[in-house]
């Protein structure tokens, strides 16, 4: 192998790297070096009876090596006060953007020493979230490029906390037991509008993005001090104020708009009312009370309202207003606050881990957390709302939403989030508890929505007639009525 440095000068810290001793001892005889090489130990030069590791290098591994990069031009060196950032501008498309995730890692990472967690967190480095990988991401992009001012814009609106809130819309739309008089056709099966659920995740998408936007802007201070977001786009200026004022002004405004036009007014001032209790309640709430994860849980909890009170509107018989959407004297806006009750509680097994694990950074930024004001009430408040999923799961068997299977399906991941709670509540978060109950919780919503779905009351006989040529229940009324 032809040594890869042809002029290669010894330096000081040049062996702080990782080219291999045999590469570096051949370049510096053929090279010339200002002084002899030192006399190491002689298993640095001798060919290894062990198998080769034939595991690929990471990305830029070289681009990233300090003792190559002084001969490529290039000055991305390790050093102890700058961190391992890999040039991304010569790798192919797939291999830059696993370049440009990691370098977001090592940037969010590096003001706390490249750790920000215990072992008994979450995980053992607390991630950035997905607004500060675009921010990391966009910074890789010229000044004034228009994918730049995009992934900027895109990262205020938190895309993986939005995706969130939008499903938790559309699910209960879904499962919304629909009249058969809603059928386009005798044979057709009854559905809903798929216009008005377009609206109904295009507004919500918006009033989303507006409330996160928002929130970044009241408080860059406290982002700049924690390892998740100390990457966000206002922390790192990547956008000015003003834009991110009009951005979130707009999205609000475009959000509310097109739940009123093209849902109802209902869902409408649920979509306003979330903006509002997010970015004006739960936002500076955070520095004065613990109160604030409770009201955070409410926040969590409308979006489910809206997509029940969503497919209510189109089977409305009176005036369609707030009181028939969402109090209606037949019990059948129950199972919207059933859901809303699930989303409610689901906060707190979920946040409570999540927070424990950085608890030192909410207390030196200054946000009051349970977590480190109140360890172990923190625990306890997990394991309380644990309990509720049990008995919310039967409510909407109960109120027809659901077949009564899903109890008994939903069970045992109901009693996989309890056992985890009632580990993290004993540990108070300490032996691995609080990792447990995370990913429990990480599991737990998708599981039991897709349950729900899966079994929604009445879907599988329709199916059933459907493929075996029986008519349909309401077509047997009609025809014994026509008999009589």
């Amino acid at each position: 192998m032809p040594p890869p440095i042809p002029g290669l000068r010894l330096r000081s810290g040049v062996f702080d790297n990782s080219v291999c001793w045999q590469c570096t001892k051949r370049a510096l005889l053929k090279g010339g070096a200002e002084r002899p090489v030192p006399n190491y130990p002689a298993r640095f030069f001798t060919r290894s009876t062990q198998p080769r590791n034939t595991t690929p290098l990471r990305t830029g591994y070289f681009v990233s090596n300090g003792l190559l990069a002084r001969f490529n031009g290039t000055n991305v060196a390790p050093t102890a006060s700058t961190p391992d950032v890999t040039d991304t501008s010569t790798l192919l498309p797939h291999r830059r953007r696993q370049a440009e995730r990691r370098n977001a890692a090592v940037l969010a990472g590096a003001g706390s020493g490249g750790s920000s967690a215990t072992s008994d967190a979450p995980t053992a480095t607390m991630a950035p979230d997905a607004s500060s990988l675009l921010a990391a991401a966009a910074a890789q992009h010229p000044a004034d490029s228009l994918r730049r001012k995009l992934s900027s814009l895109l990262s205020l609106s938190k895309p993986r906390l939005t995706v969130l809130v939008v499903l938790s819309a559309m699910v209960p739309y879904a499962l919304y037991p629909v009249p058969a008089f809603l059928s386009t056709a005798a044979t057709a099966t009854p559905s809903l509008s798929p216009l008005t659920l377009l609206f109904l995740t295009t507004g919500t998408t918006l009033c989303s993005a507006a409330a996160n936007a928002l929130n970044m802007l009241y408080e860059p201070d406290t982002d700049a001090k924690m390892s998740r977001t100390r990457a966000r786009p206002l922390v790192r200026r990547l956008l000015t104020t003003k834009a991110a004022v009009l951005f979130a002004v707009g999205c609000g405004a475009a959000g509310t708009l097109a739940l009123y036009w093209g849902v109802n007014p209902t869902v409408a001032f649920l979509g306003a009312s979330n903006i509002a209790i997010y970015a004006g309640m739960y936002t500076p709430l955070k520095r004065l009370s613990v109160l604030n994860t409770w009201v955070g849980a409410i926040v969590g909890g409308i979006p489910p309202l809206m997509g029940w009170a969503a497919a209510a509107g189109e089977s409305a018989t009176a005036d369609g207003t707030w009181r028939e959407l969402l109090f209606a004297s037949d019990g059948s806006s129950l199972g919207g606050w059933l859901f809303a009750s699930l989303l409610f509680a689901w906060q707190f097994p979920h946040f409570m881990p999540l927070s424990w694990g950085i608890r030192e950074e909410y207390k030196a930024a200054g946000l009051r957390m349970l977590a480190w004001t109140n360890p172990a009430r923190n625990s306890r408040v997990a394991l309380r709302y644990s309990l509720v999923f049990i008995p919310i799961c039967l409510g909407l068997c109960a109120a027809g939403v659901t077949e009564w299977s899903f109890a008994v399906t939903s069970a045992p991941v109901n009693l996989w989030l309890v056992a985890e709670a009632v580990k993290f509540w004993r540990h108070e978060g300490h032996k691995g508890s609080a990792k447990g109950l995370f990913w429990a919780s990480v599991w737990h919503l998708p599981v039991v929505m897709v349950l729900a779905l899966a079994q929604k009351k009445g879907m599988w006989g329709r199916v059933w007639r459907s493929v075996m040529g029986e008519p349909e229940e309401d077509e047997l009324e009609e025809f014994y009525d026509e008999e009589e």
